[in-house]
């Protein structure tokens, strides 16, 4: 018996090896097309959504409008704030003319805040592109241009970039790294540059879309209350026919997604239940299945025969390797890789924690305002 579920563990490792070096190698990287120099550069407008951002929107709005590119503006919006952002905006607003802001004090009916925000900013851009970010990115001065390059090049309509992430302290490391690999293997991003496939991807850091693709497709209108709007963004879009594709972009721009593996927890909250489409029977019985698949082989380690030990080690092993990869993509420690089972743990009580919390809740809580579950539920894809 430890002999087989020593050997189904290592079958399943291996597998998802295998899906993610595949998915590694169809990933183009995100490297600047070549441009005639009197070639036009399209209009962009960047849209930034901020609520009690007062600790890092300042240096995100500062590295935007640092922006080496000839046709750009920048709206924030202040959405419903109740600390120093909306007056940190209106500085920096009165310093650069470029920057323009939008208060928000009430959230209407039938939306979610952040979702309401990037559609209050988008109905006031005049840009030919729209670049959908969060209040806490960073970005190199040539990310923009370097990313309309590759956009252009490739007549794509959607452009999404994954940023490069501070991850303060091996255990966190190690927690986003396993969530990476869960979430690859569950969305594939390497297929949304297929229009044949109906792979998709989107990333709340850098979305960048053709105004007329936004709207044509819906924009946020069609997905105003799903938390995981970033995400859900590529989707509409690619269901409306429009080309979209992923790049990895650390050199690009940088993001301090969460401080400790406690707001990582926190941090999931919201999103699990719906991004497994408020299946959550269906995703308790996933996670367990694959918290069998990871802690199995440790216990055969200590109960099972020599043969099995063997099968149980390599199970192992391939385990490490896999998030020792990511690591590296992630230009984090490798050593991370050896907290492999407590991130396993981690990810398993965060995503249940979410979707029991949404059930005990009747709903979701997001900055502060409850959002019911059947009134989401209304809103799926």
């Amino acid at each position: 018996m430890w002999l087989t579920l020593a050997l189904l563990c290592l079958a399943a490792q291996l597998s998802m090896l295998g899906v993610l070096a595949w998915g590694g190698w169809a990933m183009r990287p995100f490297a600047p097309a070549p441009r005639d120099p009197g070639q036009h550069w399209p209009s962009v407008s960047v849209l930034v959504a901020a609520r009690d951002e007062a600790w890092g929107v300042e240096a995100c709005v500062r590295s935007l409008l640092a922006l080496e590119y000839p046709d750009l503006e920048v709206i924030a919006v202040d959405d419903r704030s109740t600390d120093a952002t909306g007056a940190i905006l209106d500085r920096l607003a009165a310093q650069d003319p470029r920057l323009r802001v939008i208060h928000v004090a009430e959230l209407p009916p039938g939306w979610l805040g952040k979702n309401h925000a990037q559609w209050r900013g988008a109905g006031q851009a005049g840009g030919e592109l729209l670049l959908f970010t969060d209040a806490d990115i960073e970005f190199a001065p040539a990310a923009l241009r370097d990313a309309v390059s590759i956009l252009e090049a490739e007549r794509l309509d959607h452009l999404a970039l994954g940023p490069a992430l501070t991850l303060p302290g091996m255990p966190l490391a190690a927690c986003v790294a396993y969530f990476a690999r869960q979430f690859a293997l569950l969305l594939r991003p390497w297929r949304a540059h297929d229009p044949d496939s109906e792979g998709y991807i989107g990333v709340g850091a850098f979305n960048l879309v053709r105004a007329s693709a936004y709207r044509a497709a819906g924009g946020h209108a069609r997905i105003a209350l799903r938390p995981d709007d970033d995400i859900r963004l590529g989707q509409v879009l690619k269901q409306a026919g429009f080309r979209q594709d992923l790049r990895h972009a650390p050199d690009a721009l940088r993001v301090t997604w969460y401080g400790s593996v406690g707001e990582f927890v926190r941090g999931l909250e919201k999103n699990v239940l719906a991004g497994l489409d408020y299946r959550g029977v269906l995703g308790l019985a996933g996670l367990a299945l694959l918290l069998a698949i990871e802690l199995l082989p440790w216990v055969v380690l200590a109960a099972g025969g020599s043969t099995a030990r063997v099968a149980a080690v390599s199970a192992i092993g391939v385990a490490l390797a896999t998030l020792a990869g990511i690591l590296a993509v992630a230009r984090a420690p490798l050593a991370a890789a050896l907290l492999q089972p407590f991130a396993a743990l981690v990810f398993f009580h965060a995503c249940a924690r979410s979707i029991l919390l949404a059930w005990a809740r009747g709903g979701i809580v997001w900055r502060g305002t409850h959002y019911p579950l059947e009134e989401l539920k209304r809103n799926r894809l």
